[in-house]
């Protein structure tokens, strides 16, 4: 290739701007996290025309309640660990942008997600699957974010410990997803509650980090 072939390779691989990258993702979650909201909005007009009460509207709309406070707070934790790992990227790629958008588009249909988890009967078994799933999912492209990421090292300044760290955990939470989706079919009886082994994430990463001497993500 000559150089100015090089020349203009070179500029295309780095025409992505990092600060509008991180611009677009930060309002993707924002408007995600905020979607999460609408079907519970729509309840709320639906319980005053129908003259009931405040009481019966918390009684009736527990499970969605709970599935807005779970999803709420699960992006946020993804959008957290993408923050940090964004905050020493120091420059965007085309193929760094593709490789975002799975992340992005995991994001986005949550809303849709916790919507069929909170008004479908807890021993429904696809709506777990697509709830949970959706978290595997979710899980699989931040995966697929540091994945490239280390094969790219001149996009970015983060230790080698510490990206190995930060695989390590996606590979962690994507595990932990799977066998709270396991649980979940295995024991309909139990609704949602399998989630709650996803109180081992910091314990098992921690296990991980002392096994390998590293850093945390």
């Amino acid at each position: 290739m000559s150089e100015g072939g090089r020349a203009r390779a070179d500029e295309w691989r780095t025409s992505v701007d990092i600060g509008r990258l991180r611009a677009f993702i930060d309002a993707v979650v924002a408007i995600a996290m905020t979607l999460l909201i609408l079907p519970l909005l729509e309840s709320v007009g639906e319980a005053a025309r129908g003259d009931g009460d405040t009481a019966h509207w918390f009684a009736e709309h527990r499970s969605q309640l709970l599935g807005f406070v779970v999803s709420f707070a699960l992006i946020a934790v993804f959008w957290i660990y993408h923050h940090r790992l964004f905050a020493r990227v120091d420059a965007a790629s085309p193929g760094l942008l593709w490789v975002t958008m799975p992340w992005l588009l995991a994001i986005v249909w949550l809303p849709v997600a916790t919507a069929i988890s909170g008004q479908m009967d807890d021993d429904d078994a696809l709506a777990k699957i697509v709830y949970i799933g959706s978290m595997i999912a979710l899980s699989l492209c931040s995966l697929l974010v540091r994945l490239f990421l280390r094969a790219h090292p001149e996009l970015h300044r983060i230790p080698p410990s510490m990206m190995a760290a930060g695989i390590a955990a996606e590979v962690i939470t994507a595990g932990l997803f799977a066998v709270a989706l396991l649980l979940a079919l295995a024991f309909p009886v139990l609704g949602y509650s399998p989630l709650l082994v996803m109180v081992l994430t910091g314990p098992a990463q921690a296990v991980v980090a002392r096994w390998r001497g590293g850093t945390s993500r």
